[in-house]
Order: structure tokens, then sequence, then C-alpha cells
């Protein structure tokens, strides 16, 4: 049967109120095991979330992409590997004892406990099984991200087609949650990124994305008289961009102070939830004594914007990015006085200082002397298995005739390193760039360095692929091995 409930605000009352009873009697009982079925949440207003099968049955085909039971047409954005594509099906951070698993659910419990409805059920509902696969709108569109952002490069993303491309950051799913009705929720899963090869950077990470929405009859309980949005104010959307009283969004889009549409009261009362409830995140995961600092940012999708910084060993370290969202997003989604902040935060960044885990790479080792350093939610100290030495070799090349150095994408480059040499790769750098003074023709040179994390690898199988990422930059992009 459906119900339509003309009140939104009774709507995603009970719907919440739904989410809370499920996940407080159900979720203690419900097995992983369930995650390899095909599975749909409903909610209140019949939409529909697609959570992913525990298989993507990915497959790269001549002119389509298969993932999830679903086929996309290929076309000049698509940009998708093989190496990329056989990490959609791993789920690191619902693998029971793993340190990026371990991580999430102590943010989950610390949610759990830190917002109680009436009854003492948890107000904040959990999505971590949500399909990778999102559509460009979803991405960036929704999250007001402009046209030409470099994040919306092809060099920066895995499209699937021009429409469709693995998510980069977990925020995509934001939009769709909040008009499904969630005032309260919390969204963890992988993400996937071009870039660099270094111990830091992998093409696969793991974030987790929070929002809280207050209506104004609950942010203003004891003061009914002020308002969320200024009287004199109204948003006004043309072509997807934000245009405000001021003529100028940018200048709106950098005002530290608040959004234009927002009452100074109902910002400052926000900020100073949404904060207290942050410090005490990280003093729950670092200690009470830990340093921090905040420090001022820009997010397209937030303003006034912050991020989260905490001194460890002799440094200042980003943790997490966060600030009020933009009312064009809860406009769009249907969301009327009310106001709400967000946060985002890297698993792994959080994983490598606690667990105290050098290399990236090692999240996605097999090796029991890897996983078995991990049991009952516990925070210890990663013990190395043991030290293997690096091999490096360098790779030098002349560009296409026509082509200069600036045109070449250093990501696509990259790609190809770890589609063939695998996580045997621990760092790519950029070494040398020269252009012949005569010719006019331009070269690169990069150094390889390899090694392995649980053997020790020969110069002469080093040599092998180190060929084999000659070859393939010769055939894919007609370059000269000097």
């Amino acid at each position: 049967m459906f119900i339509y409930f003309r009140s939104p605000q009774v709507k995603r009352l009970l719907c919440n109120y739904i989410s809370q009873m499920l996940i407080f009697n159900f979720r203690q009982i419900v097995t992983r095991a369930r995650r390899s079925l095909p599975t749909t949440r409903v909610c209140c207003d019949g939409k529909l979330l697609h959570t992913r099968y525990y298989g993507s049955q990915a497959k790269i085909n001549k002119d389509t992409i298969d993932l999830y039971r679903q086929q996309y047409i290929r076309d000049s954005w698509t940009n998708l590997t093989p190496k990329v594509l056989s990490h959609l099906d791993r789920n690191l951070h619902l693998q029971r004892n793993h340190p990026l698993a371990i991580v999430r659910e102590k943010i989950v419990k610390y949610f759990y406990g830190a917002y109680l409805s009436p009854r003492g059920n948890p107000l904040f509902s959990v999505y971590d099984n949500l399909s990778p696969v999102v559509s460009v709108e979803q991405n960036f569109d929704q999250l007001l991200i402009p046209q030409d952002h470099p994040s919306r490069a092809k060099s920066d993303c895995y499209y699937v087609n021009k429409d469709y491309l693995l998510r980069a950051h977990t925020t995509a799913h934001q939009v769709e949650l909040i008009q499904a009705g969630l005032d309260n929720f919390l969204v963890a899963g992988d993400v996937y990124r071009r870039d660099e090869i270094d111990a830091t950077h992998y093409p696969v990470f793991h974030q987790l994305d929070a929002v809280r929405i207050v209506h104004q009859d609950k942010l203003f309980e004891r003061n009914p008289e002020l308002k969320v949005h200024e009287t004199h104010y109204k948003t006004h959307l043309s072509n997807g961009t934000a245009s405000t009283s001021t003529g100028s969004p940018l200048a709106d889009c950098i005002d530290q102070h608040k959004q234009p549409c927002h009452t100074l009261e109902a910002v400052k009362l926000c900020e100073h939830e949404m904060k207290k409830v942050l410090v005490g995140l990280v003093q729950k995961l670092f200690g009470a004594d830990i340093k921090y600092r905040w420090v001022d940012a820009y997010f397209p999708f937030t303003q006034p914007s912050w991020e989260l910084e905490i001194y460890f060993n002799g440094s200042w370290l980003e943790i997490l990015g966060c600030g009020i969202t933009r009312n064009e997003i809860l406009d769009r989604a249907g969301v009327q006085n009310s106001i709400a902040y967000a946060f985002g935060v890297g698993l792994e960044r959080l994983a490598m200082i606690l667990f105290d885990i050098p290399d990236i790479r090692l999240f996605w080792s097999t090796d029991s002397g890897f996983l078995n350093q991990f049991r009952d939610d516990r925070i210890v100290k990663y013990k190395p298995i043991s030290s293997y030495p690096q091999c490096t070799n360098d790779l030098s090349f002349w560009l296409p005739e026509g082509m200069s150095v600036e045109q070449f994408a250093l990501n696509d480059f990259y790609d190809i390193v770890r589609n063939v040499g695998g996580d045997i790769i621990e760092q790519v750098t950029l070494i040398d760039r020269f252009t012949h003074p005569k010719t006019g023709k331009s070269s690169l040179c990069f150094r390889i360095v390899y090694r392995h994390t649980e053997r020790t690898l020969t110069q002469a199988e080093v040599n092998i692929v180190h060929a084999k990422i000659g070859s393939e930059l010769v055939e894919t992009y007609r370059v000269s091995i000097r």
C-alpha cells in the first residue's frame, strides 16, 4: 500500500522513526552473508536506493561495460582499467577486523551514542553498501560543483562513459538520501580517483560522509521567534548556478561568516553543534589530550567550510572537512525551513595514523601476517612483517611529434603503470623534462620504484614488468622509448 503524506515534515519524521527502529532491532542480527543478495532499500516516498550486488560481475567489452548487472555503452570518456575494476568487490570497509572496518565502526558507534531519539534509539542511519556507479549529475551537478571545476576532468576520475563514473566521493549519495526523507545519515564506501603513485595515494580509497538536518522548530525550540532564513532574502537558481542578492556568486561562496539566506543565529548554532561533535569524535579516536585546530576551507557544497587538523608527530595533519550545507542543495531536495551540516573523512588517513601503517597498499594485502594483527576492534600498532628491498628502474621516452610536456596527462601514465605493474609499484616520480632545442620534440623521464609487500623481488622479474610498461606506453600513446 502506498501512502502519500501532504506534509514533508511528517513524512521525514516517520521515515527517520522507521529507520531508527529497524537499526535498533535488526542491525546486530543481520549477517554479512545477506550482502550477496541483490537488494534495494525502499524509503517512505517510494524512492529506491540501490545497493550493490556482492559481485560486480565487471567486464570490459569492445563496445560496452558490464557492471552490477547493468550494461553501459562505451564512448570517448571511458577510461576504466581492469586493475581498478578488480577492486570493486573487495569492500575492505566491511571486512571484519580489517583496520578500515575498525575505524568505520568506531565512527558509527560514536554517532549512535552522540544522537539519540527520545526513546533512546540512534538518530543516524548508516548506508555502507551503495553501488559505486553514480551519474555525473550525482557526483557533480547536484553538489553545485562548477562545470569547469578540475575535479570533473577525465584525467581525475574513472568514467564509465560521459554520463556515469565510479564515484569520486561518497558525498555523491547525499542528495538522493535527503530526497528519500532522511535527516541524519552516514555513508561509507570505496571511492575512485586517478592520482599519483606513492605511499599515501592509491586509485581506490574509502570515505565516510555524514549529514545532519535540523528543522527550524527544533533548532529554535526555546526561541520560536527566531528563524533559519533571512526574511528579505531568497535564493535564485539559474542554469545550475546559485545567484544571490549580492550579484556575485563567487563572493557569496567564499564568505566564511554565512550564506546570505541564513540568519546568523542559525549558522552559529549549527556550527557550534557540528564542531562540538567532531572534536568529540577526534578525541574519541586519538585521546582527550589531542591538540587540534580549525582552518577555513572552501568546498562547493558547504559554506562556510572548515578543515579539522590535529597535531601529530610534530606537524599539523588534516583529518576531515566539514561545513554548513549549501541551502540550494536542501531547496532542490525539497527541504524547507531547515539548516544542515555535513562532513567527510578518509578512512585510510585515519587508519594509517591510528595503526601506524606506513604504506597505503598494505590495506589491500591478503597476507595473514598483516590481517591477523588486528582483532576485536582494538587499535594496535602495526608491526612490519619484514622489510623487502626496493628495485628502481628509470623509463625515458619521447612524446609524439607536436605534443608538449604540458599536454601529456601524468595520470594516464600512472594508470598504465598500475595496470601493468599492480601493487608491486611503490612509487613513480617524474625526474626530468626535456625539449630538444632543434627538433622541438619533448621527452619525459620517470623513476619507478618496485617493491613487493610480501616477498623479495628479483631484478630480472622487475625488468620484465618494466619492459611491459614501456611496450604498453608505446602502443597506447605512440611514444618512442629513449
